[in-house]
């Protein structure tokens, strides 16, 4: 709904007889042999079950085994998905129990719901993960029909909670995939990057906090496997405009900017300006900052009735830049930095924090 695309997943782990998963397996790799081919796995939480299908996968022929410690529905009742995503003793068990029973690379795809991811990563480096994978699907509901009073999607007048995905729910896969990458415990293990990745900015941004791949999902769904082909393209022109001569080029480049909002600098001050010329004078900058921020942008009536101007007021301005992102005008409010002249000062650091450092 609205501009940003998400969708709610309430679909089980597939019908199909197992050998027929396995036969068309075996042969995808053998019509591609050239291509990486990674099968993602969910069994019961017991050994033997999961012995079984890592040593049945191997003999395939594939290139490693993603171990769907994710699911949000429908399997947490039966024992997996999230069930096992959500104790970290679980997700160590079960990724130590593939790894001695197979030879191929385990990539352990992690819950987003869970209080801290990094806890999650930590289980599955552990239990001796190749890499993790992460966001799977998050907790859901995303509408109700008012008249029929059932919520979407409906199966026989009764709705459930589902997995949300799509573009939607990037800004907490960015989050969760930057907090793995910046701890010193997991900040070597390789992450393979989902949620929302609908473009070659999409993957970019994901490299920049660590990842080393990529995963599409919700993107192929709605424009077909050539959205892959586009997002190389893309990010292939993009590093040729930044000479990077390969991803390891800008692979983590942002992580050493990624801190803690404790250490932000509490000097640091911006306030909004706008470009009159670009302005179409809609007003939504200053009933934004007048009715919920700031008041800090004075509504001016011009001698022309239908025209009107509006300007910051510098002195009220603490640069909150919700005027930024309410305007429709690309790049016509822009937030300008202001030398203050007072030194670095953080939280720890601050007077009024009753906890700060000495």
């Amino acid at each position: 709904r609205g501009d940003v695309i998400g969708m709610n997943n309430i679909e089980l782990i597939t019908d199909r007889p197992l050998q027929v998963n396995l036969d068309e397996i075996r042969q995808t790799k053998k019509d591609w042999p050239d291509r990486a081919l990674f099968v993602s796995l969910m069994v019961p939480c017991e050994e033997e079950s999961w012995k079984t299908i890592v040593q049945q996968v191997e003999d395939t022929g594939c290139d490693g085994v993603e171990l769907n410690f994710g699911c949000p529905h429908g399997m947490p009742e039966r024992g997996m998905g999230s069930a096992v995503g959500q104790v970290p003793e679980y997700i160590e068990m079960v990724t130590r129990w593939c790894k001695q029973h197979c030879h191929l690379p385990v990539v352990v795809k992690l819950t987003p719901n869970i209080t801290n991811i990094v806890v999650a990563a930590e289980a599955a480096q552990t239990g001796g993960a190749d890499a993790v994978s992460l966001i799977n699907t998050i907790n859901s509901i995303t509408g109700i029909d008012l008249d029929q009073m059932i919520g979407y999607p409906t199966v026989n007048d009764q709705f459930t909670s589902g997995g949300y995905c799509g573009e939607a729910v990037k800004p907490i896969a960015l989050n969760m995939v930057g907090q793995i990458a910046r701890s010193p415990d997991t900040a070597e293990l390789p992450i393979s990057a989902i949620g929302g990745i609908s473009c070659w900015r999409d993957a970019a941004e994901f490299i920049a906090l660590g990842a080393g791949t990529v995963q599409v999902c919700t993107a192929a769904m709605l424009n077909g496997f050539k959205i892959v082909q586009d997002m190389i393209d893309g990010l292939s022109r993009w590093m040729d405009s930044k000479d990077y001569q390969s991803l390891d080029g800008f692979r983590g480049a942002a992580i050493p900017n990624l801190t803690d909002w404790k250490y932000l600098d509490l000097n640091y001050k911006t306030i909004a300006s706008i470009d009159q010329n670009s302005c179409i004078q809609c007003g939504r900058c200053y009933a934004a900052c007048e009715d919920t921020a700031h008041q800090a942008i004075a509504m001016t009536p011009s001698q022309n009735a239908t025209e009107r101007r509006f300007d910051v007021i510098n002195e009220a301005c603490v640069g909150c830049n919700l005027c930024q992102i309410t305007c429709p005008v690309e790049n016509c409010i822009s937030m300008v930095r202001q030398q203050t002249g007072k030194p670095y000062l953080n939280w720890t650091q601050h007077p009024n924090n009753p906890m700060r450092e000495n």
